[in-house]
């Protein structure tokens, strides 16, 4: 039996662990490569934003889970430049 790959959010980077976090598309079909917070109805529920705008949105919630605000920072800025979204 081979492992699931791990899937992340290609806008902010939120482990996608079950498809109820998938996002839509105006279809009604779920989209695997975003999360439901970052697209919905076949597009991005905040447009016009930065892959920085992007680290601001999250820093609070990897704090929630705690990470230090510098910490949070540091890693969303490593990982978030690589996906989709920010290519």
């Amino acid at each position: 039996m081979t492992q699931a790959k791990e899937r992340y959010c290609q806008s902010c980077g939120m482990p996608m662990t079950e498809e109820a976090l998938f996002g839509m598309e105006a279809s009604g079909e779920k989209n695997s490569d975003y999360c439901k917070y970052c697209y919905a109805d076949g597009a991005f529920t905040q447009q016009n934003i930065t892959v920085d705008d992007m680290i601001a949105i999250c820093v609070p919630h990897m704090k929630a889970q705690g990470f230090t605000e510098e910490k949070a920072s540091e890693m969303l800025g490593n990982f978030l430049p690589t996906l989709k979204r920010w290519k």
